[in-house]
């Protein structure tokens, strides 16, 4: 199964500076898609976009990789912080860090790259977590 990592990394980085905001995965989606629009990409169906983003919520909550923010971490019941496993990933698939595009291969190539026992196995070999020079 393949994901769209662009999105899922921006959905990630949005969890990580989210302190004291609420989590917006539609609103994300559609900063996502003109951002792409920007960069001279079609940004495709918005609406499909948005709605990818909110079920890509529900699967990185329930699949350990984000999980509701502490309120004392600035918590506001409707906002989340990384995972040991959601910083993993966000570290394997962020674009700002060189071989990016190896881990996110590795994981395609997977019946479910996001299945956490998975993604736990890929995430343990150096030589697809670690930058590819």
């Amino acid at each position: 199964m393949a994901y769209d990592w662009d999105l899922i990394e921006r959905l990630l980085h949005e969890v990580q500076n989210g302190a004291g905001q609420s989590f917006a995965p539609r609103q994300y989606a559609e900063d996502h898609a003109q951002a792409m629009a920007a960069q001279g990409e079609s940004e495709g169906d918005v609406d499909h976009l948005k709605k990818q983003a909110s079920d890509l919520e529900a699967l990185l909550v329930e699949r350990g990789y984000i999980e509701p923010r502490p309120r004392e971490e600035g918590g506001t019941g409707t906002n989340f912080i990384l995972t040991p496993r959601g910083s993993s990933l966000l570290a394997m698939i962020d674009s700002s860090i060189p071989g990016n595009t190896h881990p996110r291969q590795v994981l395609d190539e997977q019946a479910d790259g996001l299945d956490p026992a998975t993604f736990d196995s890929i995430a343990a070999k150096p030589q697809v977590a670690g930058p590819v020079w």
